[in-house]
């Protein structure tokens, strides 16, 4: 192998890992994180045990246990999922680590694929953990071997923080040879692990004192570099402090500027940010959403030559270049406005052929509200099946429709329809489920089993029967576990059966208890290329221009702009794999090409 490869952020993290003496990683699939544990499963599991956990609590519960009994540990996970993981990481910075513990954060700064656009610079402070933010391929790789070295030197776990830019980039990455790290020795020590608060007051001053180290260690460290530069403006030589994916825009902004580059911002590193600040006449704090950097300063006493920062710096969404020159310098982008007004629309659609879709449109047929959850049952609120009124975050589907319940009473509570995904029921549904029971609600949940996690590419879960190596294992039955937290009324559904789903749902609805359906169909997109397909086609002469077809949102179905009959493009057509447009056709008009 080549010493400079390609390599993506994730790409680099996974080789990071690996190069670091990496014993253990874990991960819940998020876009943009998913590939990091990916790409380690596929080279370096022979060195590395991995695994999916069910959620982003679990993998790094089960890292900590790792990081106890003396392994290298990391996990990652994308920005929401760190929310979930909060409980165990708070308490992980008093009790330290034993082998060294890495949490990749994956933010994704404007929404590409998330449901909000937090800043976890904010949680690695929040939970005292160190924070480091490479700025590249090269450096998220090498990074994994500082953190790790900064955890075990000082007890303590270490965030390291990147966004869709770095995740999902290439740029060339200089690889080295695997460190020999053995796993040290597990001594059980009841005052640093159990956390009882005679204990926990303790590791809280020791937690506070390590701190205090590691801020010296950051204002020495390698990882934070000053540039030297001579740009200026209006006759004043300007300083730019930033770090991660906005240094590399703010150099290509503004090359010949003095820079601070902050690898390791937290503990923030004052005592060399003082010394550059001393070395110009205006700081230019750039960075992009919350103002992290910019606020250290002032706290820190070194606020007064900030010049520019979130006063001129966009506060939502991704920066650029063109950003930057716009905000600074007030230029207009380079690159002509094009207008688009006249594209068509392009929505997010479910798939052809998605097992989803069947379900989605009965439910709209017999009128029934739902509230939905995050994965892609989440695309069935775009027109025109419209199916799902709420979506905050994994799981909340159930507890959402149980309170709207709750809201306005039973007669609409029962009527409301919780849609999860059979990954999502297993990382935060099932205790919603058993609340639900529990407390005599009157929802009906529809888990959507697609045998896999589908939005983020497929990953395999508890209830697919294989492990992140393609292991056989121990399978989950969604209706035994259903039983088990207390539901009586479980129905099981053929994802492509429209009669079957129709009967479910009237049934389901038409109780005074809680209700389960499971409708099961594998994702369409894991058997494409192996399934005998045979697409559909309209018969013109049978079609009367009716439109009911249109409504089941299947992009291979279109409307004939000149005679307004449906037109179906075999290119895209599931067909017999499928055959939802044709149980909904009233006249027969849709079947089998020739």
């Amino acid at each position: 192998m080549s010493n400079k490869v390609l390599l993506s952020g994730n790409e680099a993290i996974a080789r990071g890992a690996y190069e670091s003496g990496m014993h253990f990683a874990a991960a819940y699939p998020g876009t943009p994180s998913t590939e990091i544990l990916e790409n380690v499963a596929k080279h370096y599991s022979d060195v590395i045990k991995c695994q999916w956990a069910t959620n982003e609590k679990v993998a790094v519960e089960v890292a900590i246990g790792a990081s106890f009994g003396g392994a290298r540990s990391l996990v990652a996970m994308k920005h929401v999922g760190v929310n979930v993981a909060a409980d165990p990481l708070f308490t992980l910075s008093e009790t330290g680590v034993n082998g060294g513990f890495v949490i990749v954060s994956a933010d994704d700064p404007g929404m590409h694929s998330s449901q909000n656009e937090q800043d976890n610079r904010r949680y690695a402070k929040f939970a005292k953990m160190a924070l480091l933010e490479p700025s590249d391929s090269q450096e998220a790789k090498d990074f994994v071997s500082y953190a790790m070295d900064i955890s075990e030197k000082f007890d303590i776990p270490v965030m390291m923080r990147i966004g869709t830019r770095i995740a999902h980039s290439k740029s060339i990455v200089e690889i080295g040879e695997r460190k020999d790290v053995p796993i040290k020795d597990y001594i059980p020590n009841i005052p640093k692990r159990v956390v009882i608060p005679s204990n926990a007051r303790v590791l809280h001053k020791k937690l506070e004192e390590r701190l205090i180290e590691l801020k010296e260690y950051a204002n020495g460290s390698p990882l934070n570099k000053i540039e030297a530069g001579n740009y200026t403006r209006d006759g004043k030589k300007i300083g730019i402090i930033t770090s991660g994916i906005s240094y590399n825009y703010a150099r290509e902004v503004f090359p010949d500027a003095a820079t601070l580059k902050l690898g390791m911002s937290f503990p923030f590193p004052s005592a060399l940010a003082q010394k550059f600040i001393d070395t110009v006449d205006e700081i230019w704090v750039i960075e992009e959403n919350e103002p992290f950097i910019e606020e250290e300063l002032r706290i820190a006493g070194l606020g007064s030559k900030i010049t520019i920062g979130k006063n001129k710096i966009p506060l939502c969404d991704e920066l650029n270049q063109g950003i930057l020159r716009e905000a600074i310098l007030g230029e207009k982008p380079r690159a002509p406005k094009v207008d688009m007004s006249e594209l068509p629309a392009r929505p997010p659609v479910l798939c052809p052929g998605c097992p989803h879709r069947g379900i989605f449109y009965v439910a709209k047929k017999l009128k029934l509200h739902g509230t939905t959850d995050i994965g892609c049952y989440t695309l069935g609120v775009i027109p025109p099946l419209k199916q799902g009124e709420t979506c905050i975050c994994m799981g909340a589907s159930i507890g959402n429709a149980f309170g709207i319940g709750i809201a306005q009473g039973k007669e609409v509570g029962k009527k409301f329809l919780a849609y999860i995904g059979d990954s999502t029921f297993l990382h935060s549904g099932m205790t919603e489920l058993a609340n639900l029971a529990y407390n005599k609600g009157n929802a009906v949940v529809c888990i959507l089993d697609n045998a896999t996690t589908a939005m983020t590419g497929h990953q395999p879960h508890p209830g697919t029967g294989v492990t992140i190596t393609g292991e056989p294992t121990f399978k989950v039955d969604y209706a035994e576990v259903s039983k088990a937290l207390g539901i009586k009324k479980i129905y099981k559904t053929n994802a492509y059966d429209l009669k079957e789903i129709e009967k479910a749902l009237r049934e389901a609805t038409d109780t005074d208890e809680p209700a389960v359906i499971i409708n099961q169909g594998r994702c369409i997109l894991m058997d494409w290329k192996k399934l005998d397909i045979t697409p559909f086609r309209v018969d013109a002469e049978k079609c009367t221009a009716c439109g009911l077809c249109l409504q089941v949102g299947c992009p291979s179905i279109s409307k004939d702009p000149e005679t307004g009959k449906a037109v179906i493009d075999e290119m895209l057509c599931a067909g017999n794999h499928c055959t939802v447009c044709a149980q909904v056709c009233p006249f027969d008009a849709i079947g089998p090409a020739e």
